[in-house]
């Protein structure tokens, strides 16, 4: 099998103009390729008038026209031998697992990361004891849309907690920029394709799910993980991780170590492990202190405070497709924009939602929180992006580990009063923004955001660095896509959880640097970026647990 790397064809090609592409690159006819199968497709958009999809491709030829092919292109990277993608398990365990000497390992949030990893465990043989604070995924939905329609917040099931964690709720993007050689995110993508995310996700360049279809795939999983003999218990919030002092068997020892031994939950039932997969997302500011208060070592790190910005999807469409705007095979446009301000300080979108709505995603009473999602056809009338500032604590909240903590509860807690005191979140038109005026009514473009918003001056939600540096990023941003600043485009606020104020640090064992069984993963120890990173993430700290369980 070959890897075929940048064939361009126009957008209405046929099936037949991509075998006839394939063959005139390798010099061959047609009927020389045995079989084609698209392994990536992006687009080319920087030329309006002339768009164009780009394919990786495999094909397989006859084993003599193969070698006599890779001959002729040796010395090209754009036709070379197709990698082995397929998964290959570090260990199994035995049919009778655990022994007396062994205990099942435990794993703490059930979001992507502790998803990914109770599933491979439990592939292993190794019967993982899941342990997730929300709801499950059907429940968990309910109570989120009560929230969104009614105003009335479950703080143990919302869009931060529950089964899937915070990416059910979101776009469902499925691509990141980590460093990818084992090919573990093929693994990611094809588990979602076994339990029903659409068979594109493992081509497209920018694949994504959306909420709906993410409900489902959730629960086909967790119904794997419990066949293969996982355990999961929902309503479960680890109250106390017991950490003994000193090293095992001699390891680790030091001024400050420890290791795991058990989990107390809050109903009172004690779980002994010594191996804990430490997953909990991002919000799960509790677990945290929880955390540092039993002595295990973690770290602020830096995260990003800004707005939620709304446009026509339309206007999107027309400035990054021009004509071919609404064309099927590309969709709803999305775009990456980054500025760097006067006043050194970065600006830049993040989590972009095509065709998608503002979400109130906060887990604390009293406090408005605002995040992005999409359903799997984003064919909503406005696009959304967080538009944020990145803050480091060296600069903007020194001192105390969880001191980013503090700092998105103060942003919060003044949101929540500039919207009412009733989960209705601040907003103002982008027009007023740059004019440094209040917001009186709106204008074309109608909020997305539920229970609602209420119009007024964003300059007070957010330190004042910040907000002069969104004023200067959003001309800046003009001159990339075309009417971003548009006057009626609308400013909602905030968002404060871009990604984990703290990082829970660890080795190269994956390990706790002080504590010995513990496995921190997944964007809310400080790993991870989303869906599919959280995802590879889970894999990674799964089978380091498992080489050291078994050993």
């Amino acid at each position: 099998m070959l890897r075929l790397s940048d064939i361009k064809l126009p957008l209405d090609h046929s099936e037949a103009d991509l075998y006839l592409a394939a063959a005139n690159h390798l010099g061959l006819v047609e009927q020389d390729l045995l079989a084609l199968t698209v392994i990536k497709r992006s687009y080319d958009a920087r030329k309006k008038n002339n768009i164009l999809l780009i394919y990786q491709l495999d094909v397989e030829l006859g084993e003599v026209t193969e070698k006599e092919v890779l001959q002729t292109f040796s010395s090209q990277s754009s036709v070379r031998k197709a990698p082995d993608t397929r998964y290959q398990f570090v260990t199994q365990a035995q049919a009778d697992f655990p022994l007396p000497s062994q205990q099942r390992p435990i794993i703490i949030g059930f979001g992507p990361c502790g998803l990914l990893a109770a599933l491979l465990l439990a592939q292993m043989g190794l019967k993982p004891i899941v342990l997730e604070r929300g709801e499950e995924v059907r429940q968990r939905t309910k109570d989120t849309w009560d929230l969104w329609r009614k105003g009335q917040l479950n703080t143990e099931s919302n869009v931060q907690f529950g089964e899937g964690g915070a990416g059910t709720f979101s776009d469902g993007k499925l691509y990141s920029q980590v460093k990818d050689k084992r090919h573990l995110g093929r693994k990611v993508l094809e588990e979602f394709v076994k339990a029903g995310a659409p068979q594109e996700i493992l081509f497209l360049s920018k694949p994504h799910i959306g909420t709906f279809k993410l409900v489902k795939m959730v629960e086909t999983m967790r119904g794997e993980i419990l066949r293969l003999g996982g355990e999961i218990r929902f309503g479960a919030k680890v109250e106390t991780l017991h950490r003994q002092p000193g090293g095992v068997d001699g390891e680790k020892g030091g001024t400050g170590h420890g290791h795991v031994t058990a989990v107390t939950l809050n109903n009172g039932e004690t779980l002994h492990s010594r191996h804990v997969v430490l997953a909990p997302g991002h919000s799960a500011r509790d677990s945290f202190e929880m955390l540092l208060a039993q002595g295990v070592y973690i770290e602020a790190k830096p995260f990003s405070i800004g707005f939620r910005i709304e446009h026509p999807q339309s206007v999107i469409d027309q400035a990054r497709f021009g004509e071919q705007a609404g064309h099927p095979i590309l969709g709803a446009a999305d775009y990456k924009l980054v500025h760097h301000c006067a006043n050194g300080r970065s600006v830049y979108s993040f989590c972009m939602c095509p065709g998608g709505t503002v979400v109130a995603a906060t887990s604390e009473e009293g406090r408005v929180v605002t995040n992005g999602m999409s359903q799997y056809s984003r064919n909503e009338r406005n696009a959304n992006a967080a538009i944020v500032v990145g803050i480091t604590p060296e600069q903007d909240y020194p001192g105390d580990v969880l001191a980013g903590i503090d700092l998105q509860r103060d942003l919060e807690s003044l949101a929540y009063r500039l919207g009412g005191e009733n989960y209705c979140a601040p907003a103002q038109l982008v027009g007023d923004f740059l004019q440094h005026k209040a917001s009186t009514q709106l204008g074309s473009v109608q909020p997305s955001y539920q229970p609602g918003v209420s119009l007024g001056d964003l300059s007070q939600a957010l330190p004042d660095f910040a907000v002069a540096a969104i004023r200067e990023a959003i001309p800046a941003f003009d001159k990339k896509i075309k009417g971003f600043a548009m006057a009626d485009a609308l400013l909602t606020g905030v968002e404060t959880r871009t990604s984990s104020p703290i990082c829970i640090r660890r080795g190269k064992d994956f390990q706790s640097i002080n504590t010995t069984g513990l496995y921190p993963a997944g964007e809310g120890a400080g790993y991870a970026g989303g869906i599919l990173s959280a995802a590879i993430d889970g894999i990674k700290v799964a089978e380091a647990l498992a080489l050291d369980l078994l050993k």
